[in-house]
């Protein structure tokens, strides 16, 4: 992961603040940010910074319906470069590919993808460099941005099929949100939400190539400017997100993903004191730990979105890494 790095302000959130009816001056000292943070200029935030504006939202608002409040008073004028962008693709698989890749320009966040075996897109985010939990508020705003672009983007009353949201939700505060979403929502610790595979592929009707030509060279710079602060080790692991399910994972692809010669790749992992197999195979685990975790994939799903040739090569690989079987950790590791 990319550990020490800031994140521009988004002058967009001075007026969307003022359509939500709340004083940007009484959300940036409850946050403890400086009272200019929002006027414009090129200010950053840090991720405990960004982490504790969302906080002080939260609080503010007096609202537990909050996050739906900030999603429907957004308009396409607060969009930042990346969801621009992402607004550009032919579909929503598409555009949460792009998003993956840029939206840590605009906030201290991943995105984990997963394609299921009927093609059912399920998108979780990750908070990056966090120190305990992310605000409530945060969570589910994230989640039903992707409802609400969806939605915006092919202009139809799209539903998601699955929602998990985190189990502080209070039950009368869920039916709330099972509203908009148009499903029941599944409580656990890692928020996610998945779309059908019609819904994932549904043309957008904002496509266009033409402004994605324009985005895309400024968005792959300051891309790499970010990346500059990661080590060589959490790049590679990055990439290895995008190679697994393909069964690519060679470090030779990797070396080409960022734009290094193989021989210097392998120089710079050594001189970090590690080695590609070895990112591999904790890259793997950490997913496989996830999959079996918070999902019901089965065994060979499982097995061929961490690039095996089959369930029997990923069940000796887990017991290596882990010394239990699959079955055992299916048991033992926490539902989410």
């Amino acid at each position: 992961m990319i550990q020490s790095v800031t994140f521009p302000v988004d002058v967009g959130w001075q007026a969307l603040l003022k359509d939500l009816g709340l004083r940007a001056a009484h959300v940036l000292r409850r946050a403890a940010l400086p009272d200019d943070l929002l006027s414009g200029g090129k200010q950053s935030l840090s991720s405990q910074d960004y982490f504790r504006f969302w906080h002080a939202l939260e609080t503010e608002s007096g609202d537990a319906m909050f996050p739906l409040r900030v999603i429907e008073t957004l308009t396409t004028e607060s969009f930042s470069p990346p969801l621009f962008a992402a607004l550009c693709s032919p579909d929503l698989i598409q555009a949460a590919q792009r998003l993956a890749t840029y939206k840590k320009l605009v906030c201290p966040m991943e995105l984990i993808l997963d394609v299921g075996r009927k093609g059912e897109l399920t998108i979780s985010p990750r908070w990056l460099m966090l120190q305990g939990e992310a605000p409530l508020s945060l969570q589910i705003a994230e989640i039903a941005f992707f409802l609400w672009f969806a939605r915006l983007a092919t202009r139809e009353s799209v539903r998601a099929s699955r929602v998990i949201l985190p189990d502080s939700l209070s039950k009368s505060h869920a039916q709330g949100y099972e509203k908009f979403f148009g499903t029941r929502i599944i409580k656990g610790s890692v928020p996610s939400i998945t779309f059908t595979a019609g819904d994932a592929l549904r043309p957008f009707l904002t496509v266009s190539a033409s402004m994605w030509r324009v985005f895309e060279p400024d968005l792959r710079q300051r891309l790499s400017e970010l990346e500059a602060t990661a080590t060589v080790a959490e790049r590679v692991r990055a990439v290895l997100l995008e190679l697994l399910p393909g069964n690519t994972a060679t470090i030779k692809n990797a070396a080409t993903r960022l734009g290094l010669s193989q021989r210097s790749l392998q120089r710079r992992l050594a001189e970090e004191g590690v080695n590609f197999r070895e990112l591999v195979n904790s890259t793997r685990e950490r997913l496989a730990r996830h999959y079996l975790g918070t999902t019901s994939m089965s065994d060979g799903e499982i097995a061929f979105l961490l690039g095996f040739a089959d369930p029997n090569s990923f069940y000796r690989a887990f017991h290596g890494w882990t010394g239990h079987t699959v079955g055992r950790a299916r048991q033992s590791l926490p539902r989410k």
